[in-house]
């Protein structure tokens, strides 16, 4: 088969980026006079997601190194679901490998699956970590961003957090179900708001990314105000967000998937695909190929049925439980599913170049991602030259080469 010929691109993407995150934070959090509202001794348990978030070991730091200013005793507590197995072990896991530890955060981390039924909404039961409920008060530290399974004016960011983090794994689940049977869209805030009816919510802190996956922006709201403010810098975030600036491929290359990269693995907002409640989009993919998962996904490789056909290399590090846990809380089977697996990248790119249609292998239009957080630089075939050359934000940044292969017949790291 001729392959074509791909050259690298450089992309010119959005947003903001802050220069003193530490400065950022304090200020913002100084903004709502918190030592009017809290008493020195006081516990509080700051809430650290899963995800992988720019930054977030430092931003953290600075919100536990501010409380202690106040002369409060705060806690780290992992909010993520069904995330490391469902196990309070394997959350910590997660976290270390962000660089949250006692020993870097200077403060205690308290992780446990135990929750406490606080309220109900919609006749469904409404969770809190035991932990958190225990603390004098809780700090909802998260990223705001599109979510890759609704749309709505709130989607992924502090209500979701409150929800899904604060649930664990079995307030997840059945928030899930009751988000099949409604709509997410509608659960995760009522569930939130529910969370901020308590009482026991002193502030949060919202973080905003830019186009290059660094912290664009951090705001400190009071609970009355979590609501417009998350609706407003969802809408930064979007308009911020990184996407593939083409509107149809015949085959896309994705070298890696992972929880630290999206919550589905591979975000459907950046590669088009339909998933759970929100509809596809684009670009529209003739072909979807996944080369391998990232190390800090810890064998979980949902999302990776969005692809048609991936490697067995991948298939080999898949971790069946944490993959299986993942797809039973959010109640969606279809992202656990394991599509066609071949032994090389070569044969997967032959064999979907062979299922594109009528057009030549060497005038497919084909790009090649590191993953899809990192779209700052992309490969994209020859067929694709003039419509980069009269993209305003793109940049042809090489000349176009031979697709290669190593002696195993696997693409070089991108």
């Amino acid at each position: 088969m001729t392959f074509p010929k791909m050259f690298r691109v450089k992309q010119e993407l959005q947003g903001p980026m802050l220069a003193d995150i530490p400065a950022a934070v304090r200020e913002t959090m100084r903004g709502l006079k918190l030592a009017d509202r809290v008493k020195p001794g006081q516990t509080v348990a700051i809430t650290s997601g899963s995800r992988g978030v720019a930054n977030i070991d430092r931003i953290t730091k600075a919100v536990v190194d501010e409380l202690k200013t106040l002369g409060l005793k705060p806690f780290i507590c992992p909010t993520m679901g069904s995330h490391g197995e469902a196990t309070a072990e394997g959350q910590l896991k997660i976290l270390e490998n962000y660089g949250i530890t006692e020993a870097t955060m200077g403060c205690p981390m308290k992780s446990s699956m135990e929750v406490v039924e606080i309220g109900k909404v919609k006749g469904t039961a409404v969770f809190c970590d035991k932990n958190a409920w225990g603390a004098d008060h809780i700090v909802v530290v998260g990223r705001i961003k599109a979510h890759t399974d609704f749309d709505g004016e709130i989607e992924s960011g502090l209500y979701k957090m409150m929800a899904i983090g604060l649930g664990k794994q079995h307030g997840a689940e059945n928030y899930h179900r009751a988000g099949h049977h409604y709509s997410y869209a509608e659960i995760f805030p009522l569930v939130g708001q529910a969370i901020l009816d308590s009482g026991h919510v002193l502030f949060g802190l919202g973080i905003v990314e830019n186009g290059h996956d660094q912290t664009a922006k951090v705001q400190a709201v009071l609970p009355k105000d979590f609501a417009a403010a998350e609706k407003a810098l969802l809408k930064e975030a979007k308009a911020w967000m990184a996407r593939l600036p083409f509107d149809k491929l015949d085959v896309l290359i994705v070298d890696e998937l992972g929880k630290n990269i999206s919550g589905a693995g591979m975000d459907p907002n950046v590669i088009g695909r339909a998933s759970v409640q929100k509809p596809a989009g684009k670009p529209h993919i003739r072909m979807l190929f996944v080369r391998d998962i990232t190390p800090e996904a810890e064998g979980n490789a949902i999302g990776v049925g969005f692809a048609e056909m991936t490697t067995k290399r991948l298939v080999q590090k898949i971790n069946y439980a944490a993959m299986h846990m993942n797809a039973i809380t959010s109640g969606v089977a279809e992202a656990a599913k394991v599509p066609m697996a071949f032994d090389t990248d070569r044969q997967a790119i032959e064999i979907a170049l062979g299922m594109i249609g009528l057009t030549p292998p060497e005038q497919a239009r084909i790009v090649r991602i590191k993953n899809t957080l990192h779209l700052t630089e992309i490969d994209c075939s020859e067929a694709l030259l003039a419509e980069v050359r009269a993209h305003k934000r793109l940049t042809p940044a090489t000349a176009g080469a031979a697709m290669s292969f190593d002696a195993q017949g696997n693409l070089p790291a991108f």
